[in-house]
């Protein structure tokens, strides 16, 4: 049978994401890091099927996924979430057609920044995205630390944390921080975090002005942002030490290679890298000294 690329389904999603954990685990054992993938529900991929039709795609051979690829626009941003494909067909030309679907939705959406977050040691896929006009920029390191270790050398924070929901959620306000962070607004994927029970949002605040947003999810940091470099720090200390003050027994980040004081803080506070990854794009945007991301699909 011919292999079709056709648009997701919500009954898609799960064999989806079986396929990506698959893939993920195949390379990062063959590369000597041990399986770093575990299932998990697919939430925000059906989020953004809700949300935009165009923009997940799975290689469907006579009823069967071989393929998944999943992409998001906010405003001017492309963001590639997730592109897969099953590790015994990988040489089937499949990753090609996959990627066609996904510039397309780029395209149709009018998106002029394209970018995605890949795996450093994944050649293959970087020589895929650089012939389609998408080049490496800096580093992203995932990095973390046993909770008890981290408690032992915590400082008194300078920036405080709130409570955000989405009754007091000011979008107006975040909309400036990620404009000046990202250079888009991601309005839709606040709503997304603050409707997800999992996870705790909080604005930042130093005195009475606020700078910035946080997000911390089973001792996970991040999305993070803040209005200017010398408040990343100090935002991150304060992060720290709510995530520290939880049951996890890891607390861990996305660091990126370009925000050397939240890279400081992360040594300082006994954090190590656990693997490396790497953004690209088609241009430069954004600060990444002001932003951390949640994840490599969720940016």
């Amino acid at each position: 049978m011919v292999v079709v690329c056709r648009p997701a389904r919500m009954d898609d999603l799960k064999r989806a994401e079986e396929i990506v954990v698959a893939s993920i685990n195949e390379l990062t054992e063959r590369r000597g890091f041990g399986k770093m993938a575990s299932s998990r529900p697919p939430n925000f991929q059906a989020f953004s099927l809700r949300d935009d039709t165009e923009g997940l795609w799975v290689a469907d051979d006579d009823g069967e996924i071989a393929g998944f690829a999943w992409s998001w626009v906010c405003g001017e941003l492309w963001f590639l979430a997730q592109l897969f494909v099953a590790p015994d067909r990988q040489s089937d030309g499949i990753g090609n057609e996959l990627i066609r679907k996904t510039f397309a939705h780029a395209q149709l959406r009018g998106a002029s920044i394209k970018a995605l977050i890949t795996f450093t040691f994944n050649n293959a896929s970087q020589g895929l995205y650089i012939r389609h006009g998408i080049f490496p920029r800096f580093p992203i390191y995932m990095v973390s630390v046993p909770r008890d270790r981290l408690t032992s050398r915590l400082a008194a924070a300078r920036l405080h944390l709130e409570p955000m929901n989405m009754k007091t959620a000011r979008f107006d306000e975040l909309a400036l921080i990620d404009a000046n962070a990202l250079s888009v607004s991601r309005e839709k994927h606040h709503r997304y975090l603050l409707g997800d029970s999992t996870t705790s949002a909080f604005t930042i605040h130093a005195g009475g002005e606020y700078v910035g947003y946080v997000y911390i999810s089973d001792g996970h940091i991040g999305p993070l942002a803040v209005r200017r470099p010398d408040l990343v720090g100090p935002a991150f200390t304060a992060a720290l030490s709510f995530a520290a003050e939880s049951s996890s027994p890891i607390i861990s980040a996305f660091v990126p290679g370009a925000s050397e004081p939240a890279l400081k803080i992360a040594t300082d506070h006994g954090m190590r890298i656990t693997f490396p990854m790497l953004l690209m794009s088609n241009r430069q945007f954004g600060d990444w000294i002001c932003y951390l991301p949640r994840n490599p699909g969720f940016m």
